[in-house]
């Protein structure tokens, strides 16, 4: 499969208006298993936190295995979207363009992608989207809680779904895992397990394509290896631990478990991530030079979510003795809320290491400004949702109820502030960069693409693989 028919292929994705809801997902994988019971075979390979089961839809029967996996994170759907278009395609005659057994997932983490349902039938409106967000606390996400013991960490609270991901992973010793993420705001960027030229140039084709932008700006962390522009390497916690260390910070307070791709690296696998948003923006690629330095801008936002943190702090602090309700709102609430000082910490020691004289660029700017909206908008709105709880159960004394006003009339603030110029993207251009990295990479791994081939293994179809 070459680039052109990579290209071809991301603009027949079909549109979609919102995103799915979770019954309604399964419910169109369950319909595509029935209607070919000859080519999809439905494995159970786990139950959530809630008693749902989980299940790898298997598709196809190639010498190569590919594991593709959504709702890893439960706020990033458009995996929904692109699990049901790759099923969809591959029944219609997709398998016989790549030699590969596909294992998709249509999202591992249901219970908390329900938390965010509010949201998915108008995803455009930010103010609507952050004000319905939920993720997971840290130690409560199925992507970060597989085992990592590296230095002064240790980690071994493997969640039923990681425990669930992981069987999967190590039943199917996978060539490719696609983990399906995604951002919000910006640009599209990637992460790749491999510097793979022909597959780079793939990725960096298929977006402008379909007419969106890279992020070429501030980097999701500080200390992230770039392949090429926007394309940055999968190099583990190991990476982050170093950073962290060099900087002075004691890297356990903010690393705890391993990744999806770290496991699966350990059966040789190609592993991918397209990171997309859900609003462009001109200035996420600007690369023209601003008046300030970029060490400034650092400590100007820095101060800016320092603000924002002392604001859920202090209503947080104040509320906790008259919480009674433990929500997942209120656990998510305790994780992030103190974890933005620690991020004021890091780039403040971080400022002090950079060039007074290099200047920031306007994608720069924009990356690091808009970071400070989006966890006042999501943080302030999570805690609120905590706080609504008790409100709305009943439960809440007169001082909680004027804790819960306090906040609400912080949080308009921030949502009047919830940034201009960004533009909604049609769902089907994000599926289609997600659909496009899928294609690329499993031509790859299969030899039929511009880097050199993976080993082939014997199928799964014959080998009893899950």
């Amino acid at each position: 499969m070459d680039q052109r028919t990579v290209l071809r292929l991301v603009t027949e994705v079909p549109d979609r208006d919102g995103f799915p809801l979770v019954d309604d997902l399964h419910a169109r994988f369950a319909a595509l298993a029935a209607a070919h019971p000859g080519q999809v075979t439905v494995t159970r390979i786990g139950t959530s936190r809630l008693g749902e089961p989980l299940h790898s839809y298997r598709i196809g029967s190639g010498s190569h295995a590919a594991v593709v996996v959504g709702g890893v994170h439960p706020n990033e759907p458009i995996g929904s979207w692109t699990a049901l278009h790759l099923a969809t395609w591959l029944l219609a005659g997709g398998t016989e363009e790549l030699d590969v057994t596909w294992h998709v997932v249509p999202t591992i983490d249901p219970d908390g992608m329900r938390l965010n349902e509010a949201w998915f039938d108008d995803p455009y409106d930010r103010v609507h989207y952050a004000r319905h967000f939920y993720r997971p606390a840290p130690d409560s996400q199925v992507e970060w809680t597989f085992p990592n013991s590296h230095g002064s960490v240790y980690f071994d609270q493997v969640l039923p779904e990681t425990l669930a991901f992981m069987r999967l992973i190590d039943d199917t010793e996978p060539d490719l895992l696609v983990s399906l993420h995604n951002g919000e705001m910006g640009g599209v960027y990637y992460y790749l397990s491999e510097d793979l030229p022909g597959v780079v140039d793939t990725l960096h084709a298929v977006p402008a394509a379909l007419g969106l932008p890279l992020d070429t700006g501030e980097p999701e962390s500080p200390f992230l290896r770039e392949l090429a522009p926007a394309v940055f390497a999968m190099d583990g916690v190991e990476r982050a631990y170093d950073y962290l260390e060099s900087l002075g910070v004691d890297p356990a307070e903010h690393i705890h478990g391993a990744s999806s791709a770290a496991w699966a690296m350990r059966h040789g696998a190609l592993c991918v991530v397209a990171e997309l948003p859900y609003w462009s923006h001109p200035d996420a690629d600007d690369q023209t030079p601003t008046a300030e330095s970029y060490a400034d801008l650092l400590r100007r936002c820095a101060d800016d979510l320092g603000a924002v943190g002392v604001v859920l702090q202090d209503v947080l602090d104040a509320a906790t003795p008259l919480l009674t309700i433990e929500t997942p709102f209120l656990e998510a609430s305790r994780a992030f809320v103190p974890m933005l000082a620690g991020m004021v910490e890091t780039d403040r020691l971080r400022a002090d290491r950079e060039p007074a004289a290099r200047r920031a660029t306007v994608a720069e700017r924009f990356g690091c400004e808009d970071l400070v909206r989006c966890f006042g908008l999501r943080y302030g709105g999570m805690l609120l949702r905590a706080l609504e709880a008790e409100t709305g159960a009943g439960t809440a004394p007169a001082p909680l109820r004027r804790l819960r006003d306090r906040l609400a009339a912080q949080y308009a603030l921030w949502q009047a502030d919830a940034g201009t110029g960004a533009v909604p993207i049609p769902v089907a251009t994000l599926v289609g960069v997600q659909f496009g990295a899928i294609l690329a990479c499993a031509a790859h791994v299969v030899g039929d693409g511009t880097d050199a081939p993976r080993a082939s293994r014997p199928s799964l179809a014959t080998t009893g693989g899950a």
